[in-house]
């Protein structure tokens, strides 16, 4: 038998057990209230906020290694749902109720992979907040287990619900074929580590930094300023960037960049930070383009763009801003305008809940979203070796970049590398 007709065989083997464990799944689902647990309680906040709101879902178990920060998730699920929700510091213990069917998973980005495959590894289906994984081989891994597993995992970039109409609209050729797209992250943000509250004594600091080998104290950064710290975070480009990137790579329907660059530098204040607050994304897919702005640390009053995302096309361009776009003609005067449905966390978790119940598609499953999420890994590589990345299309692969294979993975603590 030749390879080709080999690996056909194979993925059509492959679609079939996905299919058959997609109907026992849905079949066990429907006509019941689903059990989900919580991890992480800053973001995993809006998490329990948008579930309390939903039909037909309880939330079994909330995690989180600051107590104080589980206490209020607690008062909060009791104060509208009751009694029962059980909370643990150590969100391995809520892996073993066998009754769970979904695990949130709102930790910092280094936990996102190696939760996530505990969750499946465990039989869960796992709601990912963005982006999913905190370097490129963990983008892999988690696309990986979700296959190997059969399970639903969904990233949590909500504006794959909330624009969808929008980007409908866009593909429908509204402004012709599309050449270019642009996307703009303005802020506020103000120095990092620098007379910080340190978080409390009874912080499990060695459970909040889990899978991450030791490097330095981490305290002044918890909960966080990791973001901007190299060995633990991503960046704005990973905490941002990734929502808008994801956008402009949808609408031009592309995968992965053949080529990519990210110059900037820290520039408005002299702390610890080691990742850019200023700086330009660009990537290169060949016959289309697209570009992430960011300005992290002022907010650019007197240049507002006209929308979040824009996307430039033979007969004008399209601006997206949450749920609602608006068209231009080539001139730049308004043609037209419309309004999704809707543009809030209950109406992406929402989707994920149908979806393991049977009635719906995810709208951002890993697999798409992680493609997305590797363009922030791209780009990060490309600053932190000051080099132009060139990638395998087809891929996103590194291309003659060994500076850059050194980046492509981590290290973990003994007993914590995530494995499929």
């Amino acid at each position: 038998m030749n390879l080709t007709r080999r690996s056909a065989l194979q993925k059509t083997a492959l679609l079939g057990l996905a299919t058959a464990f997609g109907s026992l799944r849905a079949a066990n689902a429907a006509g019941r209230k689903l059990r989900v647990a919580v991890v992480g309680l800053g973001r995993g906040m809006a998490h329990v906020s948008a579930l309390l709101g939903l039909p037909d879902v309880e939330i079994a178990w909330l995690a989180e290694v600051d107590p104080k920060r589980l206490a209020t998730g607690m008062k909060a699920v009791a104060d509208k749902q009751g009694e029962g929700c059980r909370g643990v510091s150590d969100f391995r213990k809520a892996l073993e109720d066998k009754t769970l069917d979904a695990v949130f998973i709102a930790t910092p980005n280094f936990w996102h992979t190696p939760a996530a495959l505990l969750a499946m590894q465990a039989g869960k289906h796992v709601y990912v907040e963005k982006p999913g994984s905190q370097n490129p081989a963990e983008a892999e891994l988690i696309v990986a287990a979700a296959q190997k597993y059969g399970r639903l995992v969904q990233m949590g970039n909500q504006r794959r619900t909330w624009m969808r109409e929008g980007i409908a609209a866009l593909h429908s050729g509204v402004i012709g074929d599309v050449h270019f797209a642009r996307a703009f992250y303005y802020g506020s943000r103000k120095p990092i580590g620098a007379g910080a509250i340190a978080p409390g004594a009874d912080l499990d600091l060695n459970l909040w930094q889990g899978p991450v080998a030791d490097e330095r104290d981490i305290r002044p950064f918890v909960h966080y300023d990791w973001h901007w710290l190299w060995h633990w975070g991503n960046g704005e480009l990973g905490n941002n960037g990734i929502h808008t990137l994801d956008v402009l790579r949808w609408g031009l329907q592309v995968r992965y960049p053949r080529r990519v660059t990210y110059n900037g530098g820290r520039y408005w204040h002299s702390d610890r930070q080691e990742t850019p607050d200023t700086g330009t994304a660009v990537f290169d897919f060949g016959k289309v383009g697209m570009e992430w702005v960011q300005s992290s640390c002022t907010p650019r009053a007197a240049e507002k763009p006209v929308a979040e995302c824009v996307f430039y096309g033979d007969n004008g361009s399209l601006g997206l801003t949450g749920p609602n776009w608006t068209v231009y003609d080539p001139k730049g005067v308004k043609v037209g305008e419309g309004a999704g449905a809707g543009g809030k966390d209950p109406a992406h978790i929402g989707n994920f809940l149908s979806a393991i119940r049977g009635e719906a598609a995810l709208n951002s499953p890993i697999d798409e979203g992680q493609i997305s999420t590797m363009l922030c890994h791209l780009g990060n590589i490309a600053y932190r070796t000051n080099t132009v990345v060139e990638c395998n299309p087809q891929t996103g692969r590194l291309v003659n970049n060994p500076a850059g294979e050194n980046l492509w993975k981590r290290e973990y603590r003994p007993g914590w590398a995530p494995s499929v």
